[in-house]
């Protein structure tokens, strides 16, 4: 239970923390949430493993990290972790936020992004968290933000920036059940960061098997 109320709780804080910068309409936001999510993975790594993310307990099982049994709850307590999140942030703000393409790219720009940017992310986390050659480093959340970061400033403006189906939900439910806006772009922050984390599989068993 603590593995799971860990994921929920890291979501939560991620989610809660991109809900509020992105409204402030601060330029750091990308620092910001890296920021955030450095301390998060310090804070959940020793115990659930730090996902927070979908597409990253989907990596994590396919290698073999994570237990089966361990996926669904997993995933099930990120994803209600980000609608609570994405719930304070109308409270404490009166407004929602959900993530969606930038009005000067298409959908398809969109889902290349997140599907890069992901990629990215999970190979990082493979190599910092799970990698044969990395066991026992202590620099795993400081890499894992920075991807993060970088990533935010690199296609914020693209896709909304989520490589995350868990912060892609919880805004984008919240919004609709507000009647703020629709599920539309729902697809887009599943299949862009699940593509992503296959790919990034693909590439670190190749690694993984030069070592």
């Amino acid at each position: 239970m603590s593995r799971y109320l860990t994921e929920l709780v890291g979501t939560y804080f991620l989610v809660l923390t991109i809900g509020m910068v992105v409204l402030a309409g601060t330029p750091l936001a990308p620092l910001a949430v890296g920021l955030m999510l450095t301390a998060l993975v310090y804070m959940g790594g020793p115990v659930s493993g730090a996902h927070y993310n979908p597409a990253v307990t989907v990596g994590f099982f396919l290698t073999g990290t994570t237990g089966r049994s361990d996926v669904v709850p997993y995933v099930a307590a990120q994803l209600f972790g980000a609608w609570l999140a994405a719930s304070t942030v109308q409270l404490l703000t009166g407004q929602t936020f959900a993530l969606a393409p930038g009005g000067a790219y298409t959908t398809t720009q969109a889902l290349l992004a997140e599907v890069l940017l992901t990629l990215a992310l999970v190979l990082v986390i493979f190599n910092v968290a799970i990698s044969k050659r990395s066991a026992g480093n202590q620099y795993y959340g400081v890499a894992i933000g920075l991807v993060v970061t970088g990533g935010a400033f690199t296609v914020g403006d693209v896709s909304g920036a989520a490589f995350n189906p868990a912060v892609g939900t919880g805004p984008i439910l919240v919004d609709a059940l507000m009647g703020e806006g629709d599920l539309g772009n729902l697809w887009l922050y599943w299949i862009g960061p699940l593509i992503g984390a296959l790919g990034a599989l693909a590439v670190f068993r190749v690694q993984e098997g030069s070592a």
